[in-house]
């Protein structure tokens, strides 16, 4: 048992070091060990089959197509234009839009690289040229990108959900206010980091302009509400809630906004695949390996040993909980994370009396963090790309960027009840 846990471990850690694909050094480390295990052949297909055909997990497909469809749309200048009209007159007004489009577009696309990618190009330019310098720009765009991972809805839960059993719909509520918590601090680590610094605004905008632009930006703003209140309210499941996204997405798209023609529905349903498939492929290698984990029993034997250096303490636990997910953050994608941590953290956290769904609030918006953290935040490489700056760069603003979202991770972790407040007050 102990040679194949090191087998595990060790052509996974090797793989990692020759930059070898997550989900590709999961797979093949998993497939060793089974064979050095003597584990039967056909419990593989048997595991991929159940982590691949869970109904909750036809989610993921449909809110991928529904954030292309509304970014095709052009829903992301709408976005941007109102948020401008609103607070872009403030001396980090610009600072403030860019926060806040990524909390909007966040409840639309669900993902942290999309929002990186959708609004990085217009906003980080317009950021540059305000006098915000080179590498802030892109390393505040990369932060706000990460709270797609929060704000619902968001692929992060829907995977958290289906391995813990906890109530996607839950999920999705219990996000708000700690997404929201984390656009407030990067606000405030802005304020702090530019207060020297001499920025433009934009013009202030009369009561007639911001009316002007809400009613454009009205039709991608509904696009949460009915989601999520199509969930609360018991019409459809979180799970119906994506497909009913990408309908809506494709009426604004056509019908309203009308830049979405037939040849364009070729090429998002083809960029809709191409993310699906990259993200299943990497749930399958990870259930694999956490499959092995489990039957290997190195799971109960992490489990057993927090719970010891924890002294069955509850804070000191999710302190060890927080440190370890910072440093897997840094060198592994969430739902990589998810499959392989959950079912060893959670067992140890729920036995001392922690909420299963402020677990997995604490859990994603550790990893969220990840997204800003070198050598594999995703979010990080994209805004690099945009910024045209390397990592090394922008180091120096990314640092207390982190930290800020980091404080936000403590008060989750810490008092569980913001993330429980909205859930615990819609009765769920």
């Amino acid at each position: 048992m102990i040679s194949a846990s090191v087998l595990l471990f060790g052509i996974f850690v090797l793989l990692l070091i020759l930059n070898v694909p997550i989900a590709v050094s999961l797979g093949i480390a998993a497939l060793s060990a089974v064979v050095a295990e003597g584990l039967p052949i056909g419990m593989i297909a048997t595991n991929v089959f159940s982590a691949s055909s869970k109904f909750a997990l036809l989610a993921i497909p449909f809110f991928i197509i529904g954030g292309n469809v509304m970014e095709k749309a052009g829903i992301s200048e709408k976005l941007i234009d109102f948020a401008k009209s609103c607070v872009g007159h403030r001396r980090i007004g610009i600072a403030m839009v860019c926060v806040i489009v990524c909390c909007f577009f966040a409840a639309i696309s669900g993902s942290g690289p999309a929002t990186v990618a959708a609004l990085g190009l217009i906003m980080i330019p317009a950021m540059v040229d305000s006098g915000y310098g080179k590498t802030l720009p892109p390393s505040l765009m990369a932060a706000g990108g990460a709270i797609g991972v929060i704000i619902p809805p968001s692929v992060t839960f829907i995977v958290y959900g289906s391995i813990s059993g906890a109530s996607i719909g839950k999920m999705f509520m219990a996000g708000v206010i700690p997404g929201i918590m984390m656009g407030i601090a990067l606000v405030i680590a802005t304020m702090l980091m530019v207060k020297n610094r001499d920025l433009k605004s934009y013009p202030k905008c009369s009561g007639a302009e911001r009316w002007k632009s809400f009613k454009s930006a009205i039709w991608g703003l509904l696009m949460p509400v009915i989601i999520l209140g199509g969930i609360y309210s018991g019409i459809f499941t979180p799970t119906e809630s994506a497909a009913v996204s990408v309908v809506y997405g494709l009426f604004v798209g056509v019908f309203i906004y009308k830049k979405i023609k037939l040849k364009d529905m070729v090429t998002i349903f083809i960029e809709s695949a191409s993310q699906t498939g990259v993200v299943m492929w990497v749930m399958i290698c990870a259930s694999l390996f956490a499959w092995v984990v489990t039957v290997d029993g190195v799971g109960t034997v992490v489990g057993n040993a927090f719970m010891t250096i924890s002294g069955g303490n509850l804070y000191i636990y999710l302190l060890i909980v927080n440190i370890l997910l910072l440093f897997v953050g840094m060198v592994m994608d969430a739902n990589s994370a998810l499959y392989i941590f959950v079912p060893i953290l959670l067992p140890v956290a729920t036995a001392l009396g922690y909420d299963i769904v402020a677990f997995g609030i604490m859990m994603c918006v550790n990893l969220a963090i990840g997204l800003v953290t070198p050598p594999v935040g995703v979010n990080l490489f994209v805004a690099c790309n945009i910024a045209n700056a390397s990592i090394k760069e922008l180091i120096k603003d990314i640092i207390p960027i982190i930290g800020a979202l980091i404080v936000v991770l403590l008060l989750v972790t810490y008092i569980p009840q913001i993330s429980l407040f909205l859930p615990n007050l819609m009765g769920m």
